[in-house]
């Protein structure tokens, strides 16, 4: 019998989207084929613990959290195993591949992707330059900017411009119009994203976004329908096809998301003659730009009155919680998620 590849499945963070990642590693575990794989759970906690768990009905009742066992990663390439820590003994286990199923800081920007390279294991997902400069939305203005892509007009604040408001308020005014969008430059899920009408809103939402990023995106509003495409591989990456999401509030945001089941995707969409295939076109173009390798989800908006495609961002470890679109996208393309699963561990290895 063929031996069962071990993999390590890191999953919680340090980041703002700690929950979604909670949720998206059930549903990855479920699909992992248990003639094919032995998964070893690591959670990560919120304050950065890394902790062994025995079983994903310990993330469902959350009680994994109370494991007292250690688990990480040893970053000496000769070793390529995980230390299981408990009290004075330190067991060694064989790690053949890593799923980081982590989303935003520490997980999706290139720091763990890091580790991994140390240790020499391979990885799904993309490396540590181009999940940086993905998380980075302000990296990837200036990168998609060099393809000719629209994008949404944009100002960006530091952390030490806040020290006059008025003055980021005046830069704002003099090149965007009311309402514009406020974004933490590094963070996902729409987590502290807010919509401003005026100078006042402005103020607080630059204060919302400053708690996440020291750098923050004032965004032109772009009205129109939100799409989004997955794209999966690594030389020669292909796109699904289009989904739409149907926000149940103003715009997508986190509570939108994730606690309001009146918002839905749409996996038929119809569009315009050609709009499908510019938009794959272009998801793959940008997935290609910022050097992406496995797997990701490129976010567009079709401008309501124009039909201009307007790239919104990317995100290179999407969600694969049941309401997520980049598994659906690939179902309605045939791909199942156990299937898909495959593909992005076959990917990990092909990096090497």
């Amino acid at each position: 019998m063929e031996k069962k590849m071990t993999v390590v499945v890191l999953f919680g963070g340090q980041s703002s989207e700690h929950e979604v990642s909670c949720v998206s590693v059930q549903t990855v575990v479920r699909a992992l084929n248990p003639e094919k794989y032995e998964p070893v759970l690591v959670g990560i906690t919120k304050e950065g613990r890394w902790l062994y768990v025995e079983s994903p009905e310990q993330i469902a009742a959350g009680s994994w959290k109370e494991s007292r066992v250690q688990a990480v990663i040893s970053p000496d390439a000769t070793e390529k195993s995980l230390l299981l820590i408990e009290g004075e003994t330190v067991r060694k286990r064989r790690v053949d591949v890593v799923f980081p199923v982590l989303h935003g800081k520490f997980g999706e920007d290139g720091t763990i992707q890091g580790l991994f390279e140390l240790a020499q294991i391979p990885y799904v997902g993309c490396g540590v330059l181009s999940s940086a400069v993905s998380m980075d939305k302000a990296f990837t203005k200036i990168i998609v900017s060099q393809l000719g892509i629209r994008q949404a007009e944009y100002v960006l604040i530091r952390q030490h411009d806040l020290t006059s408001m008025e003055d980021c308020v005046r830069r704002v005014e003099e090149k965007l119009f009311y309402p514009v969008f406020v974004k933490p430059s590094k963070a996902g899920s729409s987590c502290g994203v807010n919509k401003a009408g005026d100078a006042q809103e402005l103020e607080r939402a630059l204060l919302e976004a400053i708690k996440i990023d020291s750098k923050i995106l004032v965004e032109q509003t772009i009205t129109g329908r939100e799409i989004e495409c997955a794209v999966l591989g690594a030389e020669e990456p292909e796109a699904s096809d289009v989904g739409e999401v149907l926000a149940a509030e103003e715009f997508y945001s986190y509570d939108a998301k994730y606690n309001n089941p009146q918002s839905q995707t749409d996996l038929h969409p119809v569009f315009p003659d050609g709009k499908m295939e510019e938009v794959r076109e272009k998801a793959v173009r940008i997935f290609r730009a910022v050097d992406g390798f496995g797997l990701a989800r490129v976010d567009f908006f079709l401008e309501n009155g124009t039909n201009e495609v307007v790239f919104n961002e990317i995100n290179t470890m999407p969600g694969f919680t049941s309401i997520s679109m980049y598994p659906m996208l690939w179902e309605e393309k045939g791909v199942s998620k156990a299937e898909l699963i495959d593909r992005l561990i076959a990917l990990a290895f092909e990096r090497r």
